[in-house]
């Protein structure tokens, strides 16, 4: 079959899981799965070896991410329930004051953002942009944005978290190296797109923003875990992945490895947020089981998304994109940035959209750093979060803001960061 043919199928495919996602409204699970076999049918791959490459797809991505998944989603609902994020909030918030609450915000999401997803990170921390508003004579739409822009950013960028950490699985990349370097980049694309941005405009002043009993209960709480314990918790495993880059060891190889890290990272936040805040060991139980129900669907999705990849490779359209590109010479960093982009924008998820984008530019250019392309990746999936993301209307809800404010303010913010993220990843390439 011919390049060209390939590379139409998979328009045509992209054109239906878009579709199917958005107008159809069937699950990304659903659709992604579907759309592998109908790649599968349309490329002639023998029918009798198809079931062995999705299984091949599924087991590949999942067998790495599952664990993965599972400890972040256990370390966040701990960081929630033990009070950690708010303890980190109000100890920011001190220090920067009212003048720079939204960079303590950006720090805020940034940080409690690294072990939950972004809906999640964003319920947890909303009732904080109120009782700062109030507190402090600001408006919650500069803070709460700050804060959404800023859990988009971590949520694309940094591994632990799915989408990052199947993005360098998918394009075997370095996890040490990708997670320096995002959590440079995450900051300074929350930092143009939240900060720098924002000031260019006046906000009112939200002197009637309410306080809840359970908000004031939850900020003054003397069961909170001290900020270390907090902080502990959230870059223990950060810092054990982080280590093979300075040591050299079997006992730091194995202790750097992303599931062993998290296992310890789960083991020691059980402890320190909470039995040693007087939780008991079936509370703890209960709080594992409550966390993993919530995370069925992205593992089904990322699984889904595997499969789809690996039908793009063993179909040939991943060879023929590559061969196609070289012609038009296109640079691989900003074809990543787009793909992702406009998946995006398209589909409304940044977890599907990074998927697809690193499945469909996998081994496009072997002298392109896999870290490099797994940042642009990133930075694409972050930008133009419109009206087909839910965080779209979960902000929008949660700050009460109308359509054009949002669009003003919050779907600008991703885009400036996006095109940082694509600007800092064009710079990296120059020297790794």
């Amino acid at each position: 079959m011919s390049h060209s043919m390939l590379i139409g199928i998979l328009c045509c495919v992209i054109i239906f899981i878009i579709l199917s996602i958005t107008k159809l409204k069937l699950h990304a699970f659903l659709v992604l799965s579907f759309a592998s076999i109908i790649t599968a049918l349309l490329t002639k791959i023998p029918l009798d070896s198809l079931s062995n490459i999705i299984q091949k797809g599924v087991g590949g991505t999942l067998g790495f991410l599952a664990i993965i998944i599972g400890c972040g989603a256990i370390l966040g609902k701990m960081l929630e329930l033990s009070g950690g994020a708010r303890k980190i909030a109000n100890s920011l918030l001190s220090i920067f004051g009212a003048k720079y609450a939204d960079i303590a915000m950006m720090f805020i999401g940034f940080i409690a953002g690294i072990p939950v997803f972004v809906e999640v990170g964003f319920v947890l921390l909303v009732p904080l942009v109120f009782v700062v508003a109030k507190y402090m004579q600001i408006s919650k739409i500069k803070i709460g944005i700050a804060l959404a822009t800023s859990l988009m950013c971590v949520h694309c960028l940094v591994p632990p978290h799915p989408a990052a950490t199947s993005v360098v699985s998918i394009l075997n990349a370095d996890i040490a190296k990708v997670i320096a370097y995002s959590l440079i980049v995450g900051i300074v694309c929350a930092f143009f797109g939240s900060i720098v941005y924002l000031r260019f405009f006046t906000f009112k002043k939200d002197a009637d923003s309410v306080i809840t009993l359970e908000d004031q209960t939850n900020l003054d709480s003397t069961y909170q875990p001290s900020l270390f314990a907090a902080l502990f918790c959230i870059l223990l495993p950060l810092g054990l992945m982080l280590s093979k880059i300075i040591f050299s060891h079997p006992i730091i190889t194995l202790i750097s490895n992303p599931i062993i890290a998290l296992l310890i990272s789960v083991f020691v936040a059980y402890y320190c947020l909470g039995i040693r805040l007087g939780y008991s060991m079936q509370n703890l139980l209960d709080t594992s089981t409550h966390s993993f129900s919530q995370i069925a669907s992205i593992l089904l999705i990322i699984g889904a998304g595997g499969a789809f990849n690996e039908v793009l490779l063993e179909s040939g359209i991943a060879d023929a994109l590559k061969s196609t590109l070289s012609v038009f010479n296109l640079n691989p960093i900003f074809l990543a940035w787009l793909i992702a982009l406009i998946l995006h924008i398209s589909v409304g998820s940044a977890t599907v959209a990074m998927i697809s984008a690193a499945g469909i530019v996998q081994g496009l250019d072997l002298e392109i750093s896999k870290e490099v392309l797994v940042l642009a990746i990133g930075s694409g999936a972050i930008g133009c979060t419109i009206i087909t993301d839910s965080l779209f209307w979960l902000v929008k809800e949660s700050l009460g803001l109308s359509m054009q404010e949002m669009f003003k303010y919050f779907s600008i913010a991703t885009s400036i960061a996006s095109l940082v993220g694509l600007l800092l990843s064009f710079i990296l390439s120059q020297f790794i």
